[in-house]
């Protein structure tokens, strides 16, 4: 799975990703994911604010999800490493230089809360475009 995907399945417990048959041609990628296939589901709306909110809270450590792209991937479990980030920014088609990785991370952040949005979740408007 994509790691796009990973994060919106940590979000939206419904959501499934296309992964490609046994077959050598990759799925087609849905543009509303930023290349991640989407099978469509029954999803509801999910307050992703009130859900990271309430992750944060039962997290050891202090977590601002609302601000870095590192800690939100630490918040869901998932590997925030300089190289999985750069796989991220990969997959969503970021065009600048990725040694930059504030630039880079600034835009994973907003592009993730972005395609939050776009699949159903309730994401404040100060997080996204």
């Amino acid at each position: 799975m994509s790691i796009l995907g990973n994060i919106l399945g940590k979000i939206f417990p419904s959501f499934k990703t296309t992964e490609p048959a046994s077959s050598s041609e990759p799925a087609a990628p849905d543009s509303a994911s930023g290349g991640v296939p989407v099978t469509p589901t029954t999803m509801t709306t999910v307050d992703v604010q009130a859900l990271l909110d309430g992750m944060a809270a039962q997290n050891s450590q202090p977590l601002n999800w609302k601000t870095s792209i590192v800690d939100l991937m630490k918040l869901l479990g998932l590997d925030s490493s300089l190289a999985e980030r750069k796989s991220l920014a990969t997959e969503l088609g970021y065009k600048q230089d990725m040694a930059d990785s504030a630039a880079m991370n600034i835009w994973l952040h907003r592009q993730v809360m972005n395609k939050l949005a776009a699949n159903g979740g309730k994401v404040p408007a100060d997080l996204r475009d």
